[in-house]
């Protein structure tokens, strides 16, 4: 099995991007846990909220990941929480390292802050787009696996993923 991550800031494309390669790929999709989790949430996410989220889509990837075929895609990752808790709280949960020691993904694409940004009331940074891009490539080269930053509009992103995944997929 191998898995992808599709990473990124807010209002990428993410979500569009992970469901389209499924259908492509004739696979699943993991979706962003941490959207369902926050459209519940009274408050603003607290570090305790962020470990809930790193288990929730942890759980959820084990769940989907048992339908998939060769591939499985999943709509960000649990070093998202790494991210956000760090830009948040200045710290992270440790148990992002934990699972980063055990768990693999095999192939990142990053989706490129070239769409122009919808409003939604989960998204809350339209100006610091710029930085959390740097952060996700430093974050993923961090980790020495391959990765591809996915640009473009509607159907050219759409041919840009599929191009990066073949790639890899031949490489």
């Amino acid at each position: 099995m191998l898995k992808i991550a599709v990473m990124g800031p807010e209002s990428t494309g993410k979500s569009a991007i992970s469901s389209f390669l499924a259908r492509y790929y004739n696979t699943v999709w993991v979706p962003e846990y941490a959207r369902e989790y926050c459209e519940d949430l009274d408050h603003l996410p607290t570090m305790k909220d962020e470990l809930n989220m790193l288990k929730g889509q942890l759980a959820l990837e084990d769940r989907l990941i048992k339908n998939a075929n060769h591939l499985v895609f999943c709509d960000t990752m649990f070093l998202t929480v790494k991210i956000w808790s760090e830009f948040e709280f200045k710290t992270y949960p440790l148990e992002v390292d934990n699972e980063l020691l055990v768990r693999s993904y095999d192939f990142f694409l990053i989706m490129n802050i070239d769409l122009p940004w919808q409003e939604d009331h989960l998204r809350n940074f339209p100006d610091l787009r710029e930085h959390f891009m740097k952060v996700h490539i430093k974050e993923v080269k961090a980790l020495g696996k391959p990765y591809a930053i996915i640009s473009g509009f509607g159907a050219e992103r759409e041919k840009n993923a599929i191009r990066a995944v073949e790639e890899f997929l031949i490489a």
